[in-house]
Order: structure tokens, then sequence, then C-alpha cells
């Protein structure tokens, strides 16, 4: 059966959330696996677990997110060449950078295994936690290759418009997730290390659900033709490649630079700060989802020349981001302090107080501005849809520059909750700053006489 989607007919806003829809249940359950992943290591092991996890916790964000955009860099061709209607091309594109992907695996496994004691130097792990932090990071190092495939194979299937076989891979990913952490902590007793456990051995399920539908589907086969080293192909993956990733990379060490500030405030305000990193995945779930299906979209658009087309899909990406953004803060408003109460545990009774204020306060702050950062990931998105990772890249320094400016002001004065508007003020400042060049570039491709770069 045939899911792969044409964007490049039919009413946008119908297309955008019939593409975002199975990502956002996909990413619902992993982000429900995450929450309920830090809620048994929360209870089952301890509040030292929790802050242990809570400061590596912009680690990880940069090691996934970097590889996520190595992968979506990589798809933004064949994205193109399928709509486009050039499937030999779109081939040719898949299989050289399969070849890249096996050289990062190869490249991240070394590198982070080598580099991990600096990292944690950098950001200030608490003597407290350093054991347990180390236990974790080391065990997910060495499943770094199966959360590379996964990620390569799904951004290939959502290029040609596949949605639903990455929702059902992260869904069963997640429910096994779930599984293996209950029983490596509470039957097998494994501690810590049980997380990183069954995250790699779940991305090892979802990659091979992703293959296997790869395998099924005709248009993305390549054979060895297409395998044979194609230097101009590869400089382009890696021109495409590498802003998406470095962006993520330089947010990364902008949040680990927050992070490092926020280790020094003690055991109860890195819990109560952890509880809310880790709802807050479920809060950018929408966010991520439609920013998948406008890349999608504007890809495929771009690649069939549609540029007005691709104006109105944008156009109703901002008004269902807005929508949704602001129902779930209503609700974070609402329920956001039971939800956070619910990865504190009560086993050290003076630092429960200050975890359960200090993770509500961040969650309502966060909340306010979550319309902010949904626009971000809609523009940013269009840019990448279009090639224009260089932009987004820059994106990301900028991101970087408000993230250490606030941490370096709130070090300085010490007031420890003005760390919170480190994330109001990237998200802000970057948002504007994709908003005009997405309108510059849009325009300039719907009249090209007034594109003075040509």
């Amino acid at each position: 059966m045939n899911q792969e989607t044409n964007m490049t007919q039919g009413k946008p806003t119908q297309l955008l959330l019939g593409f975002a829809i199975p990502l956002m249940f996909g990413n619902v359950c992993q982000q429900f696996y995450t929450v309920a992943d830090t809620v048994i290591i929360g209870r089952g092991v301890g509040m030292h677990a929790l802050a242990a996890l809570g400061c590596v916790d912009w680690l990880c964000w940069m090691l996934t997110s970097s590889i996520q955009g190595f992968s979506q860099g990589f798809s933004i061709r064949v994205s193109q060449k399928y709509g486009e209607g050039n499937l030999n091309e779109m081939k040719i594109f898949i299989a050289q950078s399969a070849i890249l992907v096996v050289v990062l695996a190869a490249f991240y496994l070394i590198f982070g295994q080598l580099t991990l004691a600096l990292f944690f130097k950098l950001i200030r792990v608490p003597a407290d936690i350093y054991g347990m932090a180390e236990i974790y990071m080391r065990v997910l190092l060495m499943g770094i290759p199966a959360i590379i495939f996964f990620n390569y194979c799904s951004a290939i299937l959502r290029a040609i418009g596949d949605s639903k076989t990455p929702l059902k891979a992260m869904v069963i990913a997640s429910i096994l997730n779930i599984i293996l952490d209950f029983i490596a902590i509470f039957v097998l007793h494994l501690g810590i290390a049980s997380a990183a456990i069954a995250t790699v051995i779940a991305q090892c399920i979802s990659g091979l659900i992703c293959i296997l539908k790869i395998k099924n589907t005709e248009i993305l086969h390549f054979g060895k033709a297409e395998l044979k080293k194609n230097a101009v192909i590869i400089k382009d993956l890696i021109r495409l490649g590498i802003p998406s990733a470095a962006k993520n990379i330089t947010i990364g060490i902008g949040g680990m630079t927050v992070q490092s500030v926020v280790n020094g405030f003690g055991t109860g305000f890195i819990a109560g700060f952890t509880a809310t990193n880790k709802l807050f995945g479920l809060l950018e779930i929408a966010a991520v989802s439609y920013g998948y299906a406008v890349t999608t979209y504007v890809g495929q658009n771009y690649g069939a020349k549609q540029y007005k087309r691709i104006q109105e899909g944008v156009r109703s990406a901002m008004f269902l981001a807005t929508i949704t953004s602001v129902l779930i803060a209503v609700c974070m408003f609402l329920f956001g302090r039971e939800l956070t109460s619910m990865f504190i545990s009560q086993e050290i009774p003076e630092l429960v107080a200050e975890a359960k204020y200090i993770s509500y306060s961040y969650l309502c702050t966060l909340s306010v501005f979550l319309p902010v950062l949904y626009l971000l990931y809609i523009f940013l998105s269009a840019l990448q849809g279009m090639g224009h990772t260089f932009i987004t890249f820059v994106s990301g320094i900028l991101e970087l520059i408000f993230r250490v400016t606030v941490s370096c002001i709130i070090a300085w004065t010490g007031y420890q909750t003005g760390i919170f508007g480190a994330e109001i003020v990237a998200w802000t400042g970057t948002s504007i700053f994709l908003f005009l060049h997405y309108r510059k570039k849009i325009n300039a491709c719907i009249n090209p006489i007034s594109d003075i770069t040509k």
C-alpha cells in the first residue's frame, strides 16, 4: 500500500494537517515515553537520578538534534526531486546520503566516547550525580548508530510524504521503551542505565520498521549504480546537511551554557528545571510535527516551482501553529502544577518544595511564549524546504548568542529564576530573524526580477 503524498496538489491546510497529525501521534508516544521514563527514574531511582538526567539533558539534545539535522538536510533534495517527478535522481540522492550516514555513525560513536569527560567538565556536572550521568551517557553513545539509522530512514519516508510509517515505528518503540524501563528498574534493578538501554533497543526496532517500509516502496529502491561515489552529489548533500546539523549544535551549546549555570544552583533547582524540560517535550510536539510537514510541503512545491503555493501553505501553517500553541499554553496553566509534580519523588522533603516551585514557574514562563516558538519552527522549516540551510545555521548562531548572553547575566547577578528568560529571548530574536529572511526569499521566488542577489 502506497502511503506517499504529493503535496503539489490539493488544499494546503488539509495536506499539512494530514501529514502532521500522524507525526503528532507518533511524537506524543515518543514524548510520553520520555515523560514516563523520567517519572520512573525519578520515582524508582530517586531525585539524584532525576537531576543526573537533567544535567546532561542539553548534551543529549545536541547529540540527537544534530543527527536529525543531518537527516533532514540530506532529505531536502529527495523531497524536491519527488515533487519535480525526477525519481532517478531521487534514488541517487538516497543512496549517496546512505553512504554519508554510515560515516556519521562511526564518527559520532568514537568522538562522543572520547570527549564525554571534556563535555562534563564544561557543563559543570555536580560531583554527587557525576557517576550516574556518566553511566547514562556512555550507554546512550553506544547506541548512536541505531539512533542515526532510524532518523535517516524516517527522514527519507517523510520526504515522499509518508508520515504514517514513522508514526507506527515511534508508537511501537515508545511502548517497548516503557516496558523495558519498568522491568529494568523495578525487577532487574539496573538503575539509571536502564533508561539508555531501553532507548537504544527501541531505536533499533523503530529503524527496522522504517527500513522494511523502504524495502517495500519501489520508488525508493537503489542499486550498485546509485551507490557509486558521486562527488558532486555528496558535496551538495554535505552543503545541505552540515548547516542544519550545525544549527542544532550551536543551539545545544547555548543550552549547555544555560545548563552549566543551572547546575550551580543545587540538586533541588536542577530537579525542578529537569521536570519542566522533560514535560516541555510534549508542548513542542505539534511544533516539530508542523515543521516536518512544512519542510516536505515546501520542498515538493519548490521542486515543482509552485512558489505562490508555498506562500499559501506557510500562511496556513502559521494559523494552525498559533491556534495549537495557544490551546496547549492554556492547558499548561490549568494542569501544569500537577503534571510537573509527577516527576518529583518525596525522598528528600527539604528539596521537594523547591523543585515543585521551580518546575511550575518555569513551565508557566515557557507557555506564555509558546506561540513564538511555534512560528519559529514554521519559518525555519520553510527555509529548509527551499534549501536555504545556511540561513537556518545562522539562526542557530543567534540562538546561541541570546542564550549565552542571558546565562552570563544570570551567573553574574545570581538571580536564579532569571535563567528562564534565556529560552524566551532566544525564541523571540530568532523568530524575527527567520521571518524576515523567509519573506525575502519567497518574494524573490515569486518576483525573481527583484532578487538583487542574482
